[in-house]
């Protein structure tokens, strides 16, 4: 544990783990994700602007927001944050699902893990099909 400000009203106090802020701020800082939360399923086309404005709190907030998974926008909205690996426009986490599919194959590759091949069933060939006597 060490002593730090809050980064949002500068008190100090003990910091454990998580958002650098103290109890308090914290506290209300989850009072307004409950807010924004409750507002876009109200508005589920709200745009980052206007659910700034309304639910006062900053962009910068609600894309952290997004980014943690904790609040996930649908397929319609026009609110989407980029893919920090190629930009591409995502509506919640950090990475797209191409991005995030190519960076499990490159972990497996360095890892050496192989994914079991399918292997085909074997052809019966006519001959095995006849009956056979013993002499």
């Amino acid at each position: 544990m060490e002593l730090i400000t809050c980064a949002k009203c500068g008190k100090l106090f003990q910091y454990v783990a998580g958002p650098r802020v103290c109890q308090q701020c914290n506290k209300l800082l989850e009072e307004k994700f409950s807010e924004v939360k409750q507002y876009v399923r109200e508005h589920p086309n709200v745009d980052m602007r206007t659910l700034s404005k309304e639910c006062d709190v900053s962009p910068k907030q609600i894309q952290r927001w997004v980014r943690e998974d904790r609040l996930v926008f649908s397929a319609d909205s026009p609110i989407g944050i980029p893919c920090e690996r190629c930009g591409k426009t995502i509506k919640s986490g950090r990475f797209c699902d191409s991005c995030k599919n190519g960076m499990t194959r490159d972990l497996e590759d360095a890892a050496g893990i192989k994914k079991p091949v399918k292997q085909e069933p074997k052809k019966k060939s006519p001959e095995s099909d006849k009956m056979r006597f013993l002499g």
